[in-house]
């Protein structure tokens, strides 16, 4: 009979090391066709031909799309935009970011598993290496085989492709910022500026890092989202999830073994929906903040089912309580209007109609009133008081436009010189404006600044007499000195 064994022996058998700096293990996600693997593609394709087609349309003679920091313009297809505008960019990223917050509590991470830039061209990415490498199997055995001419070859080309694509994909972010058709005229002698230099070598380069290396690692360990996505789960979020009261006890089998008589469940434990995993975690063990929604292991499940000739379904989209509690989908999707969906939802219903609103209604164009700095009040001939103005009239559409001035606030209050402003297509003027308060109406307002409105009307062109016009109203004040 043997006795307990020495407590140094139980110590060393608990102990356990943990690599801080371990290599990390590469995943070689298998190629999948199903369902889901369609609709990711759909929008891969519909998200590129977005991002690389758009800075070519053209638009009223122009780039329809261009961000032109030069000269401070942003045209948006009809729209024209100032840096006075930076309110739509604000309401644009609160749509984002509630939309994101809506489709998380509704379907977890539907944006990651689809349409996410890192998702997106790390699917285009694999699908390179795939052509040049092989499939799983053949990635694996030619990275572990020793070097020769077939392992260079196929290794040279695929980082070729990577480098060509992932120059192109800096070349057209650039081409949001500098007009693409001049920015390809200058690719062609390579003459291009010391910041489309910096900006086409550092989005290719980190466009090439983050899909061909890092992969998901961006997922697991340098996107936040991954980090804060539980807040805003509950248990009728929509996740992929494995059915373990179906598949359990998992194991190999015939496609006519008795379940009952085998004491089996569907789950074959073929290992497949971890091959086709990106980011190499197994949906058998439950939720884990890795998944990221893009439910290539229910392709591929679905597919060895229908093999198996048993029911889909064994790993789908579903909610926890819809596991716990077998619930049918309508009983499911009457669950989704829940409080915090109907608070995500009205909070993105009210600022996108506020938002849009303020594009239909918005004036084609904009004024700023600057008192000159240069130039204080005075007093000039008959004892007037004169206060000079500089007014910035900028023009947003993109047709030549006239402008008149008037100011009112204070009574006898006059401009030197009623004029007519001419501002240009998409283009700004500054305008010195010079007015005057006779000396009984400034007794009468007394010594200090009094408020004033400048009165800015667009004028119908010359030959439409009936075209809408628009006005605008800018506050300022007129200084009586004592």
């Amino acid at each position: 009979m043997t006795g307990p064994a020495p407590a140094a022996a139980v110590d060393e058998a608990r102990e356990q090391v943990i690599w801080l700096y371990q290599k990390q293990e590469k995943i070689y996600p298998r190629a999948v066709s199903g369902w889901f693997a369609g609709w990711r593609w759909a929008l891969v394709w519909a998200t590129q031909l977005f991002f690389y087609g758009v800075p070519w349309l053209q638009w009223n003679e122009r780039q329809a799309m261009l961000f032109d920091l030069a000269s401070r313009r942003f045209y948006i297809f009809g729209f024209v935009l100032y840096p006075q505008d930076f309110i739509y960019l604000t309401a644009l990223l609160i749509i984002s970011a509630y939309a994101l917050f809506l489709f998380t509590a509704v379907a977890g991470r539907l944006w990651c598993g689809f349409a996410c830039p890192q998702t997106v061209y790390t699917e285009v990415f694999l699908w390179l290496e795939r052509r040049f490498e092989g499939d799983r199997m053949k990635r694996m055995k030619l990275d572990a085989g020793p070097w020769g001419a077939e392992k260079l070859l196929r290794k040279g080309g695929k980082q070729a492709a990577w480098i060509t694509l992932s120059l192109w994909t800096g070349f057209t972010f650039v081409g949001y910022f500098t007009p693409i058709r001049e920015l390809w005229a200058e690719a062609s002698t390579l003459d291009f500026g010391p910041w489309e230099w910096f900006w086409v070598l550092f989005y290719g380069f980190a466009t090439y890092g983050n899909a061909g290396f890092l992969r998901e690692q961006v997922c697991k360990y340098m996107c936040p989202y991954a980090r804060f996505q539980s807040a805003m789960f509950d248990k009728d979020t929509l996740i992929v999830t494995y059915d373990a009261e179906r598949g359990e006890p998992r194991g190999t089998r015939g496609r006519k073994t008795d379940l009952k008589a085998a004491n089996l469940g569907h789950c074959i434990d073929c290992g497949l929906c971890v091959q086709v995993c990106p980011t190499g975690i197994d949906i058998r063990k439950g939720l884990q903040y890795e998944c990221i929604n893009c439910a290539a292991c229910i392709d591929v499940c679905n597919g060895v089912m229908d093999k198996m000739q048993y029911a889909p379904g064994l790993i789908r989209f579903d909610t926890q309580n819809g596991l716990a509690q077998h619930l049918t989908r309508g009983q499911e999707w009457r669950r989704v209007l829940r409080p915090r969906v109907l608070i995500y939802s009205a909070i993105l219903l009210l600022v996108s109609g506020a938002l849009l609103a303020s594009l239909v209604l918005r004036t084609p164009f904009k004024v700023d009133v600057l008192r000159d700095r240069a130039s204080l009040a005075r007093i000039v001939d008959e004892g007037r008081i004169e206060n000079v103005y500089r007014l910035q009239i900028m023009n947003a559409s993109e047709q030549p436009q006239r402008y008149r001035i008037a100011v009112g606030g204070l009574p006898g209050l006059t401009l030197v010189r009623s004029e007519v402003v001419e501002v240009g297509p998409a283009a700004a003027r500054w305008v010195p404006v010079a007015v005057q308060l006779p000396p009984q109406a400034a007794t009468a307002a007394g010594p200090g600044a009094h408020r004033v409105d400048f009165e800015i009307a667009q004028l119908p062109p010359a030959g439409d007499p009936q075209a809408p016009t628009w006005q605008r109203s800018e506050r300022s004040t007129f200084v009586v000195p004592r």
